[in-house]
């Protein structure tokens, strides 16, 4: 086990966390785990980094680890593998103020259901991505949107010893004065769009076929309710950090991402957490329920109280509500898991949402690695019973799902760990996008209202690559 000091440098007058992203944007194995929609109590910090010096990317049993001295390829369990490469780096010193003193970051992609489950796997995978990709980082830079603080945390591990030289060069780079206005939120008139051309994985048919099929299986008595979602594919022309700046501008979220390697990105304006542990307390704020924003004032509260009103989305948030709570007391300390908000109503750009939050303490006997497979992938994009509707999903749509509806964030060598759910979420593959989405279909949903709730989660997406069209 490598033991690390901590070693903190507040940055005077840097400049704010997206202009810090465009001016480190150049650097490899970048990361932006980015609350470009700061919410109270919810998503207080940013945090950046580049250059790992570690990374794990798995795919089925297959494990790749390459660090300076090289790459190394093993085989097991990529859960396990992940455990143990947590296991070998702890801190000499913890300070509560620092969320995230470092750690590993990355994702999770959903297709590791199958360590988690026995699951059978006949989706075609044509996007060929790891199944986890992870890189670990001795400088992170913290933004506190709270208290207006810049921070950049490095850990020496005895690795590098020009850590110090490192941050105080990151540090004149983020002091640098500048009359940028990156941080403005803009949107362009619609007129300025241009329609972008799309491949989907479903027919619109197929798609409603689908839905028919589910709504069979939960007649017979198989399931309650499944998570179908669709692929679109497009391709576009301009680097990926230009595309994630187009995202930002139109669906600013607390849970928004941009993380490389080699030839990929993920682009992320995630509104939902997956977990968060602090000090071995847990959360998870599941998502169910969706209304398109309206027009006009009108309209717009009408769409509002249709869905805070409406007994089939009251119905899939309360099922998917214990499932979360049921999975967090497999690994929590008996009685401590309580459901904390039912049934909350948050706005965003394009759509609102209903939203609950769970909460437990992890029992002593459990590590970060035991929680992520008590809970992973998580229930509001599966559905219930989980087993049931993964192995459904699994039969229906013709792709994995790869990134989607997985987790990205970071887990810190402190102990503490924050994911979001993969949805609004881009992959880009050199010049291939691709987005998912979907909908919850329960025993009364209709086929084509399931298929429009689809499309009103993509509008984000779509106008975000209309942008990138745009002259």
């Amino acid at each position: 086990m490598l033991a690390g000091d901590v070693f903190v440098h507040e940055v005077k007058d840097a400049c704010p966390p997206f202009e810090a992203f465009c001016r480190l944007v150049s650097n490899t194995n970048l990361f932006f785990l980015d609350s470009a929609l700061p919410a109270k109590g919810i998503s207080r910090y940013s945090f950046l980094g580049f250059d790992p010096f570690l990374t794990i990317k798995t795919k089925h049993r297959k494990i790749t680890l390459t660090d300076k001295d090289g790459t190394i390829e093993t085989e097991g369990n990529p859960f396990e593998h992940l455990r143990e490469l947590l296991k070998q780096f702890s801190l000499t010193t913890i300070q509560k103020s620092i969320p995230f003193p470092c750690g590993a970051v990355g994702y999770l992609g959903y297709d590791l259901c199958h360590f988690v489950e026995k699951l059978p796997s006949k989706a075609v995978d044509d996007m060929g991505l790891p199944d986890m990709y992870m890189g670990f980082y001795d400088i992170v830079i913290s933004y506190d949107h709270v208290l207006g603080k810049c921070s950049i945390v490095g850990v020496d591990f005895g690795i590098d010893n020009t850590l110090k030289d490192k941050i105080e060069q990151i540090a004149h780079v983020l002091g640098k004065k500048s009359d940028s206005t990156s941080e403005t939120i803009n949107h362009p008139a619609p007129l300025e769009l241009s329609e972008p051309t799309f491949r989907f994985n479903f027919t619109k048919e197929l798609y409603l076929g689908a839905i028919r099929q589910i709504k069979d299986y939960i007649k017979a008595g198989d399931v309650y309710q499944v998570n179908l979602s669709q692929r679109l594919e497009t391709h576009i022309a301009i680097p990926p950090y230009k595309l994630y700046k187009r995202l930002r501008s139109v669906n600013p979220a607390p849970f928004s991402c941009y993380v490389t390697f080699d030839d990929v990105a993920i682009i992320s304006s995630s509104p939902e957490r997956f977990l968060q542990v602090r000090n071995r307390h847990v959360q998870t704020r599941p998502i169910k329920g969706t209304r398109p924003r309206g027009k006009d004032e009108k309209t717009d509260d009408h769409m509002r109280q249709a869905l805070i009103s409406s007994p089939k989305d009251d119905a899939e948030l309360t099922m998917i509500t214990d499932l979360e709570r049921n999975d967090l007391g497999r690994v929590c300390n008996y009685g401590s898991v309580n459901v904390t908000e039912k049934k909350v109503l948050e706005t965003y750009p394009t759509v609102y949402h209903l939203v609950s939050t769970v909460e437990g303490d992890l029992h002593e006997r459990y590590d970060l690695v035991d929680l992520l497979k008590a809970t992973f992938p998580g229930g509001s994009i599966t559905g219930a019973p989980k087993i049931r509707a993964m192995q459904i999903i699994d039969e229906l749509e013709p792709t994995k799902r790869g990134v989607y509806t997985g987790a990205v964030g970071y887990i810190g060598f402190n102990g503490d760990m924050d994911l979001n759910i993969a949805i609004r979420t881009f992959v880009m593959k050199g010049k291939t996008v691709y987005f998912q989405v979907g909908s919850g279909i329960v025993a009364d949903s209709d086929e084509e209202e399931e298929y429009e709730e689809t499309m009103h989660k993509a509008k984000a997406l779509i106008d975000s690559l209309k942008l990138c069209n745009s002259r």
